[in-house]
């Protein structure tokens, strides 16, 4: 009985996995699809635009991944009771640390949009990043509008 458990857990795993992975598809192409009517560029704008996104995309989610990696140990909050002041003081930093990082990406790639494209455009970019967070939380919500 044991063993046709295992197996069929073996079995079942890769599927959610696979099952899981489009989900991340299927939003990045909502956002796409979301950003391209939002910011109604120009050819020669797109051309500019989304090699840019691409790659602040790119190390926004390694950053991410890093971050997620680090604390994933540290999930329990019943676990702080199991560390030295030390150590919560050195995941409190580091979390400061990990929120610089990508303060200092969104800077960085402010700078890099605002010298390539029309302040507008980079402005029409920040707005319809913060649409496209509440279309998918309303959609995860079930459709409910604030």
């Amino acid at each position: 009985m044991r063993n046709l458990l295992f197996a069929t857990l073996m079995f079942l795993l890769p599927t959610t996995l696979l099952a899981q992975k489009p989900k991340s598809e299927e939003i990045e192409s909502l956002k796409i699809a979301f950003f391209t009517q939002k910011l109604d560029l120009s050819p020669e704008e797109a051309k500019v635009f989304w090699p840019i996104y691409n790659d602040m995309q790119r190390e926004q989610n390694a950053l991410r991944k890093e971050r997620m990696q680090k604390m994933i140990s540290y999930r329990k909050t019943t676990e702080i009771d199991n560390l030295t002041d030390a150590q919560v003081q050195s995941l409190i930093t580091s979390e400061f640390d990990f929120k610089q990082r990508d303060l200092n990406l969104d800077k960085k790639y402010y700078n890099k949009l605002k010298s390539k494209l029309p302040i507008k455009v980079v402005g029409k970019f920040y707005r319809a990043q913060e649409g496209f967070k509440r279309e998918l939380l309303n959609k995860f919500r079930g459709g409910k509008r604030d």
